[in-house]
């Protein structure tokens, strides 16, 4: 049986389905490229919803007939850590896809979803902190590797990620 997948932006209202999302991929997706002691401190961290992303309009889910968000992401002007920078400059943000939905497309089609979103708001850059599991999904989708770098999640507790720019 083919299913169908839906894209369409969060609200609020799906804070549970994406904190499932984000519990079911990050622990098995992110393993292979992590060592457990990065992981343990930081998967509590980074493996829940922002409420700010799901109620911003460019967050998106991609999710199957019966509902079940398969993968989500989105863009913002503000950074990750805050603050508004150009307004030509915009933010890829928490992309994920299910461990089970993985290679089908749907983190790709989210994405593709959001450059047509960013550039309609004037946007003609987007930059991207990927993990490094992550990187050869963002440089197949045209982000240029910028260095890496380590993300502060709470004082003492950093994440190693990879910055990543795209041109729109």
């Amino acid at each position: 049986m083919t299913q169908n997948i839906t894209i369409r932006p969060t609200s609020g209202a799906d804070t549970p389905a994406i904190d499932a999302l984000l519990a079911a991929s990050y622990p098995v997706l992110l393993k292979p490229d992590y060592p457990s002691s990065v992981l343990v401190t930081a998967l509590p961290l980074i493996s829940r919803a922002r409420p700010e992303l799901l109620r911003s309009g460019t967050f998106y889910m991609a999710q199957d007939d019966e509902g079940e968000a398969l993968a989500a992401g989105g863009w913002t002007h503000s950074g990750p850590q805050g603050g508004v920078g150009p307004r030509d400059l915009g933010h890829i943000r928490h992309v994920v896809t299910h461990p089970k939905a993985t290679r089908r497309g749907l983190a790709g089609a989210i994405l593709r979803h959001a450059f047509e979103q960013a550039r309609a708001a004037g946007v003609t850059r987007l930059s991207c902190q990927s993990t490094r599991t992550a990187l050869p999904f963002y440089a197949a989708m045209g982000f240029a590797v910028q260095g890496e770098i380590e993300i502060a999640l709470r004082p003492g507790i950093t994440f190693p990620a990879v910055q990543m720019i795209r041109a729109l």
